[in-house]
């Protein structure tokens, strides 16, 4: 399957009906184009259909609507438009069942390997480096930036984050969650050592 038709269809549905973040480097369709691409990943490691990973992938967070929940919303959007470009229906079925699920991932449910797939890739986005980066550039645009503000940040989502490894799915998300863990303890261990 092209899936650059679907790719063109989030890029310009989050573009129109995703919500604002608070910081203006942040995007829904850069998160999804992530979260595909680790999809993909872990794919050629786990196996599992690839079409519904990939669709349920990039159609995960298509949705918006601050009255309902965004996977809900998500997996109607997502149905809607795979049943107007074609898709066979036990795959559209497949796809929106793991969009309503993906978000929970504390659920103690039999999952398929694409859920497990879809949600690890999902929870692996922002990890590490570019959690990193991304507390280093929201510090930049908070009031009275500095190293050491971003430093506590940083610390504080190693902190929060460390623990949501019990929350991985598959044994080789749980391995690159580990190694992203420790990146960010390198991180902080060297920071440490020239700020203070």
């Amino acid at each position: 399957m092209d899936y650059s038709e679907v790719i063109e269809f989030v890029k310009k549905t989050t573009s129109e009906n995703a919500r604002t973040d608070a910081y203006p480097f942040r995007n829904v369709y850069e998160h999804t184009m992530r979260v595909y691409r680790w999809a993909i990943r872990l794919q050629t490691k786990l196996g599992g259909d690839l079409d519904v990973i990939v669709l349920a992938a990039l159609l995960h967070n298509i949705g918006w609507d601050e009255e309902r929940p965004q996977n809900e919303v998500s997996a109607e959007i997502a149905v809607e438009y795979l049943d107007s470009i074609g898709v066979a229906p036990e795959i559209i079925t497949r796809v929106g069942e793991i969009i309503l699920i993906h978000a929970d991932k504390d659920t103690e449910r039999d999952l398929s390997i694409e859920a497990k797939i879809v949600m690890d890739a999902d929870l692996l986005d922002e990890i590490g480096a570019l959690g990193i980066m991304c507390d280093c550039m929201a510090t930049a645009v908070e009031d009275d930036p500095s190293y050491k503000r971003a430093y506590y940040r940083i610390k504080d989502f190693y902190r929060k984050h460390k623990p949501d490894i019990r929350r991985c799915k598959t044994e080789t998300a749980r391995a690159e969650y580990v190694k992203r863990m420790q990146l960010m303890e390198s991180y902080i261990y060297q920071i440490e050592k020239e700020l203070f």
